[in-house]
């Protein structure tokens, strides 16, 4: 019974290094491709930014159907943030704009914030969808977390906003690639003592 249990989870649930390469590889090409596109395929050094982004929708496409495979499940913020980098990174190319690819990080933050302010004013508990969480915790627990969550995302479309306005369009891939993903981490390591201070099933023995 325990092995049946188990592998149902397996199924549903990726380990967490998979996960983070799932995430972090289509990142990394887009990187890559941008500092370094030039002497591996020939292109001007203006245009490594619009091969990086093709590449880049097609990775994380790519990414999005191997977890699929894997788990027979999307989550939520890659599969929303998949969207809208196929889209501003279509028009990216298309209008050979890179203004769209930018603008897709503070457009993606900016839509989990506000949905996160939403769901705190309204009551409603949509952070476990939204990350993808296997947390089990109190009401208190999630309102705090929800909170705290939706000002960190509108921080990072903040800083988004601030670096691709005021830096060279390389430093603002490093800071996007770089720099979103480690302060993310930061960020939701920091939430550890307020999720095993509001452990539903801590209070329940507790009760």
């Amino acid at each position: 019974m325990a092995l049946g249990l188990m592998t149902h989870t397996e199924k549903h649930q990726l380990p967490p290094v998979a996960k983070l390469a799932l995430e972090m590889g289509p990142l990394v090409l887009f990187f890559l491709v941008n500092s370094y596109g030039d002497r591996w395929f020939g292109v001007a050094t203006q245009n490594r930014l619009f091969l990086a982004t093709g590449i880049f929708v097609v990775a994380v496409l790519a990414s999005l159907a191997i977890t699929w495979t894997l788990v027979r499940k999307l989550p939520v913020m890659p599969l929303v943030s998949a969207v809208v980098i196929t889209i501003f990174g279509g028009l990216t190319l298309i209008l050979h704009d890179e203004l769209f690819i930018k603008l897709k990080p503070t457009i993606v933050n900016t839509l989990f914030g506000g949905v996160l302010v939403w769901a705190g004013l309204s009551g409603r508990n949509v952070l476990k969808l939204v990350l993808d969480s296997v947390f089990d915790l109190t009401d208190e627990g999630w309102r705090l977390l929800t909170w705290r969550w939706a000002f960190f995302f509108f921080v990072l479309a903040a800083l988004n906003e601030i670096v691709w306005r005021t830096q060279t369009t390389d430093t603002w891939v490093a800071f996007k690639v770089w720099g979103i993903m480690p302060l993310t981490m930061i960020f939701a390591m920091a939430q550890v003592p307020l999720i095993m201070r509001h452990d539903a099933s801590e209070a329940d023995r507790a009760s």
